[in-house]
């Protein structure tokens, strides 16, 4: 079974969203099948094979969640984040200004969902292999 310690060894290697690809590969190598992880604190939720979860700590203050969503605003972000352009800490204050709630990652699926306040998708994308 995974441990914090190995997902944050993998997490250390991220430095923009144009890293995710490979993180969502070395979390699968460890055995996580999905995580979510909420935007207001950055904490995070893994689960694995065996009802296994563990949690990591909040990586910062709390972050206000817009109440309503803007997902044109959002894309644009994601897709400013994904080009390496913005750190994770930028791209989460900026989910936050969009009304993301969490993003839930399926590692079977290669998906990763966001979702806002009252759990509508906003946006669900395929993960590049």
């Amino acid at each position: 079974m995974f441990t914090i310690e190995q997902i944050k060894a993998a997490h250390s290697k991220v430095r923009s969203g144009a890293d995710f690809p490979s993180y969502i590969k070395e979390l699968k190598q460890l055995g996580v099948v999905s995580y979510e992880t909420f935007v207001s604190d950055g904490h995070t939720n893994y689960f694995g094979a065996n009802d296994h979860k563990t949690s990591s700590p909040a990586k910062y203050s709390g972050l206000s969640i817009a109440k309503s969503s803007n997902s044109s605003q959002f894309i644009a972000d994601l897709k400013t984040h994904q080009q390496g352009k913005t750190d994770y800490h930028t791209f989460c204050n900026d989910c936050a200004r969009s009304g993301i709630e969490k993003w839930v990652v399926n590692i079977p699926k290669m998906t990763c969902s966001y979702s806002d306040m009252i759990g509508n998708e906003i946006l669900v994308e395929r993960i590049p292999r």
